[in-house]
C-alpha cells in the first residue's frame, strides 16, 4: 500500500546513525540548544537515541530508540520546520498578542501562483482563526505588520534554512517584535490550489505565528506534517479550536463553533462508515480518516484518508476489495471510485453502472467474496448481489436482508468477507455471520475489537 524505495532507509548497526538527512532530522526538531549543551558529554548515539524516542513517543509510534521503517517513513513527509518540542497546544513560555486587532503582509510572492491567487490564499488561513477566536486581521499593503509573510530559498538569513523541495515547506515565529510572528516559506515547493496547498500550509504557519505549537493530534491543523484537505471542505479540528480559545478567549458569536475530531479507536462510541481489505490489510474508515491494520502487527495506525488518495471525499459509504482485480472500490453517494494500492483508476464513477435501479441513491455497505466472484450490495432493508466474472447483477434482487441473514437487522453500517464468515459492523457493534449455518457466531463483539481493543 505505501512502499518507501531501500536506498531511502537510515542505516542503523551497533547503535550507530549512519545516514545524515535523518540525524539531521532529529537535531532539528527535536534537540534545543539548551539541551545539547546539557548533553555535551554523552556519546553522540546515545543523544540520538533519546532524541530518536520523543520523536516516536510525539507520533505515537513504537518508542525504541531505533529507527525502524516507520519512524524513518514518518521523517520522509513533508513537514513544517518548527520544532516539536513543546509538550502542550502553547509554544515554551506562552507568547502571545497582547491585542485582538493583528496586522499582517505580504512581502513577496511565489512565482508558482497568480499574485491575487496568493492573497486569496492567505486571506482565507487567517479568516480560519478569526473565525473561532476574537481575533480580527487586517492586511497592510506596506511599512511593518505585525506578521510578515514572503518566500525565500535555502538560507534566507534567520538562521533557518530551507531545504529544496519537499522537506520542510515553511516555518513560522512565535508572537513577538521584529521577526516575531512572521512566516516565511519555501519558494522552491511548487505552490498551487489543489498539490502543494499554500492555504493548508498558511492556516498552519499563522498557527505558529499566533503562539500556537505543533499537536500530537494527528487530525488537527497543528499536526506537524502536512496532508492535503479540499480547502473547500476544509473546517478547522475542534483540538485547534481548543488551543487558539486556551490563548485568546472564545468568539463573541453567542452560538460557539465547533469543527471535527480525530476519532479515539477504543472509544466506547467508536464506529466505522466502511470496512474493506486491500493486500492482506484492513482498512476501516470513519470521517476524514482510516484505520490501517496489518494481520502480523499489533499496532493499528490513524491516517487521513487525503494523505493516500488525496482526490477521494471523507464519510465515505462503503468499500470492498475485488481482489481478482486486485483494486478496492469506494462509495459514496451515487459515484465510486476504483483504487489501485495508493493509485486512484480514472474518475468518478455512477454505481448504476452496477445495474443498480435509479431510486437508489447510496450503499450503506458492500463485500465481495473471492470465492465465489460474487458481491453483495445492502442498501436498506435490502440487498443485492452482482456477478464480477460476468459484470452484471444478478436476476431475483433485490432479496430481504432479514430473510437470508438472520438476525441482521438494517440499517448496517460496513461489512467484511473474511476467511469464511461474513462481519456486520452496525453502531458500536460486530455480529460475525456464518454463511454455511446460516446464524450469528456468539459472543456478539464491539466494532473495535478488531482495532485490538
Amino acid at each position: 500500500l505505501h512502499p518507501l524505495p531501500q536506498s531511502h532507509w537510515m542505516i542503523f548497526g551497533s547503535s550507530d546513525f549512519t545516514f545524515v538527512s535523518d540525524q539531521k532530522y532529529l537535531k532539528t526538531f527535536y534537540q534545543s540548544n539548551d539541551e545539547r549543551r546539557a548533553k555535551i558529554r554523552m556519546d553522540e548515539n546515545e543523544i540520538l537515541t533519546e532524541d530518536l524516542k520523543k520523536m516516536q513517543k510525539f507520533f505515537g509510534l513504537n518508542v525504541t530508540g531505533k529507527p525502524d521503517l516507520k519512524t524513518l517513513a514518518v521523517m520522509k513527509k513533508p513537514r513544517c520546520g518548527v520544532p516539536d518540542l513543546a509538550s502542550f497546544v502553547l509554544l515554551d513560555g506562552n507568547p502571545k498578542w497582547e491585542k485582538t486587532s493583528i496586522t499582517y503582509r505580504i512581502v513577496s510572492y511565489t512565482s508558482d501562483m497568480h499574485p491575487s491567487d496568493t492573497d486569496e490564499a492567505i486571506r482565507k488561513a487567517f479568516e480560519v482563526w478569526s473565525n473561532v477566536s476574537p481575533l480580527t486581521f487586517t492586511r497592510l499593503y506596506d511599512g511593518e505588520a505585525d506578521i510578515m509573510m514572503s518566500f525565500h530559498t535555502r538560507d534566507h538569513g534567520d538562521n533557518s534554512p530551507f531545504d529544496g523541495p519537499d522537506g520542510i515547506l515553511a516555518h513560522a515565529f512565535q508572537p513577538g517584535k521584529h521577526i516575531g510572528g512572521d512566516a516565511h516559506f519555501d519558494e522552491e515547493e511548487f505552490w498551487t490550489k489543489d498539490g502543494r496547498n499554500l492555504f493548508l500550509v498558511a492556516a498552519h504557519e499563522i498557527g505558529h505565528s499566533l503562539g500556537l505549537s505543533h499537536s500530537t493530534d494527528v487530525g488537527a491543523l497543528m499536526f506537524p506534517n502536512y496532508s492535503y484537505t479540499a480547502p473547500k471542505s476544509f473546517r478547522l479540528p475542534q483540538d485547534d479550536i481548543n488551543g487558539i480559545q486556551a490563548i485568546y478567549g472564545k468568539t463573541e458569536n453567542p452560538i460557539q463553533p465547533t469543527g471535527p475530531s480525530t476519532p479515539e479507536a477504543c472509544s466506547a462510541k467508536t464506529t466505522f462508515d466502511a470496512v474493506a481489505t486491500i493486500r492482506g490489510e484492513y482498512l476501516f474508515f470513519k470521517d476524514r480518516h482510516f484505520w490501517r491494520k496489518h494481520p502480523q502487527i499489533y499496532n493499528v495506525e490513524l491516517y487521513f484518508i487525503s494523505f493516500f488518495w488525496p482526490t477521494l471525499p471523507s464519510n465515505i459509504d462503503a468499500a470492498y476489495e475485488n481482489s481478482g482485480q486486485d483494486n478496492v472500490i469506494i462509495f459514496k453517494g451515487n459515484k465510486y471510485w476504483v483504487l489501485s494500492g495508493y493509485d486512484i483508476v480514472d474518475q468518478a464513477q455512477s454505481i448504476y453502472r452496477f445495474g443498480l435501479p435509479r431510486n437508489v441513491k447510496k450503499i450503506d455497505a458492500a463485500f465481495s467474496n473471492p470465492e465465489t466472484g460474487k458481491t453483495y450490495f445492502f442498501i436498506g432493508n435490502k440487498y443485492w448481489r452482482y456477478n464480477e466474472m460476468e459484470q452484471r447483477m444478478e436476476k431475483g434482487y433485490p432479496r430481504n436482508i432479514a430473510q437470508d441473514f438472520k438476525g441482521i437487522k438494517p440499517r448496517i453500517d460496513a461489512t467484511l468477507y473474511d476467511n469464511g464468515y461474513i462481519y456486520f459492523f452496525r453502531g458500536t457493534k460486530v455480529f460475525q455471520f456464518d454463511p454455511k449455518n446460516e446464524r450469528i457466531v456468539r459472543p456478539i463483539r464491539r466494532s473495535n475489537a478488531w482495532l485490538n481493543c
